[in-house]
This record gives C-alpha cells, structure tokens and sequence, in this order.
C-alpha cells in the first residue's frame, strides 16, 4: 500500500512562500523557468509557491506563474531506486487520461530527463480543487448522510469511467504485461510474503487463514478477462472530493497503476470499504467514522450501471476480485509489520498494520463464505 498523496483545496493550502525559500536540490526555480519557456508555457514570476502536505514518497509544490496555476510533482529528497520510472509512468498515465472522462489532474507537461532537475523527474499537472475525506470531512458533507452515501456511489462511478477506457486508443498498449496477469497474483504476493522471513526478528506470517483463501483463489480464479488500466491503489484515501458536493474532484496518486484487470480495482475498493465493525474504518478516516456511505453491492450496482465498463467483464466473479485485493493488501501491510519487528519501523505501526492484515483476511473470508 503506498502513502497516500493528499492535497487540499488551493484557496485552503498551507502558507504561501517565496521561491527561494525552496530547497534548491528539490526544485530550481531558475531551471524550471527556461524549461517551462521553452515549452511555450506562460512566462513571468513565479507566485504563491507552497508545498502540499500529505505523503511522503514525493514532493507536490503549487505555484502560479503568467496567470495559470500549477502543481510540480517530483521524487522525494533521497530519490529511491525507482522513483524516476515511476514518475515517468504517472505521468504518461495522466496524458493518456486527457480527453476522457476520467476525473483526474490533467498534465501539463513532464520532464522524463532526469538530468534537467537535479537527478529527478518531474511534471507539472492542474490544481485539484477539492478536499481528501480520509483527512478531513467538510460541510454539507459531514452533517448530510444523503451525501455522504452519494459520495460512495461516486466513488465507484469514477472507476467505472476509468475502467471503459480503452487502453490501447488511448497509447498505452505497451504499457504494462497483462498475459498471465491473474494467474501470476497468488504466486507473486506468496513470494513476497515468504521473502519477509529474512527480517531477522520476524517470526513469521501469524495470519489465519492464510492457506484457505490462498487455495480457494487458485481453485476459483476466473477463465476469461478483458484487460485495461488498472489504478492499483484505488480506495477512498486515493480520492479528492469536490468542497461542495459529493462529486468526485479527482483520482489521485497513480504510483501503482498499469495495465491488468480493471475489475482487480473494484475489489481492492471493496476490500478497503468502511466497515465500523472492523479494522477497516481506520483506512478511511472521518468519511468512514461519520458512516451512512452504501454497502457493497450497492457499489458494484453503481459500477455496473456504467455498460461500457462493464463489457466483456464478469461482475459475477467480483467476490473473487475482493477476496485477491484483500489476500494482495494484507500481505503488502504484513512487510510493515515484520519490519517493526526486525527494528526497522515504528512497532506501534507494525501492530497497527498487522492488525488491519488479520481484518483483511477475516474479510476475505466472509467474501468466500458469501460467493
């Protein structure tokens, strides 16, 4: 699971500073005016520069410059292995996205030359006017439940836009590997928590009923699917709200999307779904505290009223796609958890996470109960 990316609306953002006031190595104002100049973007200062608050794996800064408005997105200050191809991906996935209907930061232009800016890969997308509801909850959507389940609705709206995308007519064919995408899931993800055994001070996966749901998604996995993008991280903490309604302002933080099974998404939503029951709430923050937000199938209704999301896409297998988002989320939070115990992450963070691991395959095991 990624740190999530939060940014909130532009007229509530933190204080505004000066340009110089930017660690250099981060961004170079005087670089990025001669590249922006050369792409005929709009000359001038550089005005209201601030950073956005939220995750920690990149740098988001806003800024206006000749009358439009901005957000840089780049690495953070210790670039990790990957961070530039990542960016790279990100950022042809939103040119990509440009002329749908997909809600989503629009790019203005990307730097995938490293050497331009210190190392790293930037871009430059629109400005999202809305608010994060795993951080903050807002009027009229805090007090009016009617919004608050329309908000749920929407969510699985959204996707479904981005799912009738045909990745192919869009440029992204070659995009990511989706032969054998299904097929390789529980192989990967078992590997992958196998290879946390070698944390000293780890014990060992302490997950009940890990085999079972391991075998029952290897018996009843799926005979046929369409591919196209895939979010990868598609929850409620990866959307912005518009501030006065419960319309989708934009799917944010695109670090893990390629090209797979759509319908994957739509499980990772539901896995990831509200529940005060459960350890889940704490993935949603006050949207899923205040409550009144549709049920399950109320969400897989909503993405099925979108026909051309939906073509060639079983939605009766869905419990499967939500049992694998679960399996695939549980064992992602487990690295966490066996890195606490090896000294290498906050322990309270470990338990946390271990505990929302055992929440998720208690999950999945109601969704096998109920296919």
């Amino acid at each position: 699971m990624t740190v999530t990316l939060r940014y909130h609306a532009m007229s509530k953002g933190p204080a505004v500073q000066q340009p110089e006031q930017i660690d250099r190595t981060l961004v170079d104002f005087q670089v990025l005016a001669g590249w922006m100049d050369a792409r005929g973007l709009p000359e001038g200062p550089f005005e209201d520069v601030a950073p956005l608050t939220g995750g920690t794996q990149n740098t988001l800064i806003r800024f206006r410059r000749g009358g439009r408005e901005y957000v840089l997105r780049r690495g953070p200050a210790h670039l990790r292995a990957r961070t530039n191809d990542v960016l790279r991906r990100e950022a042809r996935v939103l040119g990509a996205l440009d002329g749908t209907d997909v809600p989503a930061p629009r790019l203005v232009a990307a730097c995938p030359d490293e050497s331009v800016m210190n190392g790293a890969v930037f871009y430059l997308m629109t400005p999202v006017d809305g608010f994060n509801a795993s951080v903050t909850l807002p009027e009229p959507h805090a007090k009016d439940a009617s919004v608050r389940h329309e908000m749920g609705l929407n969510a699985a709206r959204a996707l479904a836009a981005l799912g009738a995308v045909d990745h192919e007519a869009v440029g992204l064919a070659d995009f990511g590997k989706p032969a054998g995408f299904l097929e390789r899931q529980v192989g990967r993800w078992t590997s992958e928590l196998e290879s946390y055994g070698a944390l000293d001070g780890y014990p060992g996966p302490d997950i009940p009923g890990l085999d079972d749901v391991a075998r029952w998604l290897e018996e009843r996995r799926p005979a046929t699917w369409r591919p196209g993008i895939m979010h990868g991280d598609y929850h409620l903490a990866n959307l912005m709200y518009s501030p006065t309604g419960p319309e989708i302002a934009a799917i944010v933080d695109w670090e893990m999307c390629t090209i797979g099974d759509p319908l994957l998404d739509l499980g990772w939503l539901l896995a990831t779904w509200p529940d005060r029951d459960d350890e889940s709430a704490a993935l949603a923050g006050p949207l899923g505290s205040a409550g009144g937000l549709p049920g399950a199938d109320e969400l897989v209704d909503a993405y099925a009223g979108r026909a051309d999301a939906v073509t060639g896409r079983d939605l009766s297998s869905i419990r499967w796609y939500a049992v694998l988002a679960c399996f695939k989320l549980g064992i992602v939070l487990e690295g966490t958890h066996a890195r606490a115990c090896a000294g290498k992450a906050p322990r309270e963070t470990g338990d946390l996470l271990h505990s929302i691991t055992l929440g998720l395959f208690r999950r999945a095991q109601a969704f096998i109960a109920s296919a």
